[in-house]
């Protein structure tokens, strides 16, 4: 790889890195292409963007991202969303369906390193959807309440005129 082509890595990591809510990474090593595609089919419907690239590169696209710098070793496979939960959850859930070959490593969380445990807990956590559709169902509840009082109350009313 050419010195010019790998500062257009860098340039286009620091670039993502930037606005990165979370950054998961991955080790997929034995993973087979087909199963690499089905995460990026994902990955893609969840506004989620993947890439493999050399762990020096990514250093210091971390670095020019004034970012933490990360251990990494091994073949590393990076994945990361402009929020801090999407990532996890499609790096999680791929990771269950392929426990033998693909093994999250940690990532970077809010600009912090976050170890195995802190991606696996930020995967549990709701996303934005499910989130609106409980604070829609708490705004609800008075309304839904008030409603059904207002049924009973006439129900009340329609069996003493009767």
């Amino acid at each position: 790889m050419t010195r010019k082509e790998k500062n257009v890595i860098v340039n286009a990591l620091t670039e993502e890195f930037k606005t990165a809510g979370s950054i998961v990474v991955v080790n997929y090593k034995g993973s087979k292409h087909r199963k690499l595609e089905t995460l990026r089919v994902l990955a893609k419907e969840a506004d989620v963007k993947v890439q493999v690239a050399k762990n020096t590169l990514v250093n210091v696209a971390l670095k020019n991202a004034d970012l933490p710098q990360m251990d990494l070793k091994d073949e590393s496979m990076f994945v990361w969303a402009s929020d801090q939960i999407s990532a996890c959850k499609i790096a999680e859930k791929f990771a269950s369906e392929n426990k033998d070959t693909f093994i999250i490593k940690g990532g970077i969380i809010e600009g912090q390193i976050a170890d195995t445990a802190k991606v696996m807990a930020f995967a549990k956590l709701p996303g934005r959807e499910e989130l609106l559709g409980m604070l829609a169902s708490v705004w609800m509840g008075p309304v839904r309440n008030f409603t059904i009082g207002l049924d009973a109350l006439r129900r009340q009313k329609e069996e003493t005129a009767a």
